[in-house]
Order: structure tokens, then C-alpha cells, then sequence
């Protein structure tokens, strides 16, 4: 868990890896498979944009599929939603919502979908990276709703697409007749590739700002943006927090001593606080992967 190193575009000439140079030079002539939106998440988000959509029209694009608009009221009526009275309908859900968090949601539920691979050791990884970003995305979700000034579902969604640089890589690799997956290239490949890439997909996306810095400092532990705390912040820290447990604490930095930590926690949780937290929040943890999923 080393904090990811600059793309040297200079340096790749002098890099034994041909993994990472093919990768490169396929992103760099525009030869490179990067994933779209899916279909339903551009419609829904077409719709929400729309300065003359309301609730009813925009329910009626929800509509066209069921399994997200059933997911959708199973949402409306989780913890982070629960009202007075269960929500049974998609134009209640998007009314208890509003509709930027139902976008948000939305888009969280259709992006499974870029996460696909046809070769068994490649669906293996991609498999492993959406259990990742889903778990990152769920905890994002908890810690936004405990935090003041924080949406849960734009962080739902920075959690999911932190990772989203990785997608092309894979699906490069699984692109290869025949590829002998060398672990170790792999490996460095998305750590100088991960970053550029995902940003690029996000501006493709027409993601704002703050979810491409998401991509661009999710593993910055250190990182001390110097105004205040932001979704990249609570995006790293959900990252770390998904590692106790299954990474050796030795390897991971102090928690407390971040700026991230600092600035998010300062004046309302402390490091055991955080950690109880996500401990007692296991089953809205839970609940938020399985929507997902």
C-alpha cells in the first residue's frame, strides 16, 4: 500500500515492462478501450438536467428499468433515506431523494456493468476490483452520512469510480490472445496508469472536478489540500479503513496523523470513534453492497 508514483511519460522508454508500454502507447493514440457510461445512467442523468424535467417525467426514463427502479425504493427506504412511512413507488423515491442524489445513486447502480472481462484470470480481477470499489464506495456512503457538509450518495459514487483507471487496463490485458498475465507488470502498469487514465474517462463522463481529484489523490495518503476536506479526502480515508483487518497495520500510515483524518475528524470523531462507527455501521455497510450488486 505505497502511495502511487508520478506518471514519468519521459522514463517509460527505459521501462523493461511491455505491458506498460503497449498500455501506454494504445491511450495515447486513442487505441485504448475506454468505457462509456452506461446507457441508462446517461439517460437518467440527460433527464435530471433537464431545466423542464420534474419528478413525473423523470421517473417515467427510471421506469424503463425495473430492476433499478426497484432498487431505487429499496434505497429511499435504507437507513440513509428512512422516513416516517415506506416509500412504494419510483416518483415518492426520487421526491424523499431529490433528484442530484438520485442521479448519483443511479449511476452508482448501472456502473457494474463496465466492470466485465471475457478471460477467467481477468474476470478474476475485475471481480476483486468491484468488490474493492464497492466496499470503498459503501463506507464513503456511512462516513458522508455521519459527517456534516457531506453528500452520501455523491460519495457513494466517488467511492465506485476511484478505481475507474484500472477498467481500460484490464480490459487491454483481457483484449490479448493468448497473454501470459505477468502479475508484477500488471501490477506496476495500473500504479503509473491508473491515475491519467481514470481522469480521462471521468472528463469523457463529463464528471466535475471534485470526482477527478477523487481519482487523482485516492491514494495520497499524505495529502493536505490546504482548504478544506472534500469527497478525495473521505474517499482515501474509506480506502484505509477498508484495509484493517487484511493489510498488515505496518504498512499502512497512522490514521490520526493524516490531514485528511484531521480535517474530516477534528471536533467530532477520533481514531477509535471512526473504527466503532463503521463497526456498529456494518449493516448499512452491507445493505449498501448489496444494492449495489
Amino acid at each position: 500500500m505505497t502511495e502511487p508514483a508520478n506518471t514519468d511519460q519521459s522514463a517509460f522508454s527505459k521501462v523493461q515492462n511491455r505491458l506498460l508500454l503497449e498500455c501506454y502507447r494504445h491511450f495515447k493514440t486513442e487505441k485504448l478501450q475506454i468505457p462509456t457510461i452506461p446507457d441508462v445512467a446517461f439517460k437518467i442523468r440527460k433527464a435530471i438536467n433537464d431545466p423542464s424535467a420534474n419528478n413525473s417525467k423523470i421517473a417515467k426514463v427510471v421506469q424503463i428499468d425495473p430492476t433499478i427502479t426497484a432498487r431505487l425504493i429499496r434505497i429511499a427506504n435504507s437507513p440513509l433515506y428512512r422516513g416516517r412511512r415506506t416509500i412504494e413507488s419510483c416518483p415518492e423515491a426520487l421526491t424523499r431523494m431529490g433528484l442530484k442524489a438520485a442521479q448519483d445513486i443511479i449511476t452508482s447502480f448501472a456502473l457494474k456493468t463496465v466492470f466485465q472481462a471475457k478471460t477467467p484470470l481477468v474476470r478474476k480481477r475485475m471481480a476483486e476490483l468491484w468488490h474493492h470499489s464497492s466496499y470503498v464506495a459503501a463506507i464513503s456512503a456511512v462516513f458522508a452520512h455521519k459527517l456534516r457538509g457531506f453528500d452520501p450518495d455523491k460519495a457513494m459514487l466517488a467511492g465506485l469510480i476511484h478505481d475507474i483507471g484500472t477498467v481500460p487496463i484490464l480490459t487491454f490485458v483481457d483484449s490479448i490472445p493468448g497473454h501470459d498475465l505477468d502479475l508484477r507488470q500488471l501490477q506496476e502498469t495500473i500504479r503509473l496508469l491508473r491515475v491519467e487514465i481514470g481522469v480521462f474517462i471521468l472528463q469523457q463522463w463529463d464528471f466535475g472536478e471534485d470526482f477527478q481529484d477523487v481519482v487523482r489523490h485516492a491514494e495520497h495518503w499524505r495529502r493536505d489540500s490546504g482548504g478544506s476536506a472534500d469527497y478525495a479526502d473521505i474517499v482515501m480515508l474509506s480506502q484505509l479503513h477498508s484495509y484493517i483487518g487484511k493489510v498488515d497495520s505496518k504498512k499502512l500510515p497512522q490514521l490520526d496523523m493524516l490531514p485528511a483524518f484531521q480535517k474530516l475528524m477534528s471536533g467530532q470523531f477520533d481514531i477509535d470513534t471512526s473504527i466503532s462507527i463503521l463497526d456498529e455501521a456494518q449493516d448499512e455497510i452491507e445493505h449498501i453492497r448489496t444494492m449495489l450488486n
